[in-house]
């Protein structure tokens, strides 16, 4: 007698699942830690942990790029010299 293999269920993760967990940590851009930390707080739906790394994402507000007050008074005043030769080569007939 032939058994058939047990079909997974798609909206559940499978934390033995070696490559499920593979595919889900890539899709989402989590690691290993964070999948499991999420999955033991919310659960094992694939669609609440994937709102929860979008979510957590969210949270994380991303810092401005360190750029030295030098560079940004070089940029500003070169703007402004270029802004003054447009307005005297327009009054200029």
């Amino acid at each position: 007698m032939r058994r058939s293999k047990p079909q997974p269920i798609r909206n559940k993760l499978d934390l033995g699942d070696r490559v499920q967990v593979r595919l889900i940590k890539k899709r989402l851009g989590l690691s290993e830690t964070e999948l499991t930390a999420i999955v033991g707080r919310i659960g094992n739906s694939i669609s609440a942990i994937s709102k929860e790394a979008t979510a957590q994402r969210a949270s994380i507000i991303p810092q401005p790029p360190q750029i030295p007050p030098a560079a940004v008074i070089a940029t500003v005043a070169g703007s402004d010299q270029a802004a003054s030769d447009i307005i005297t080569t327009e009054q200029a007939p």
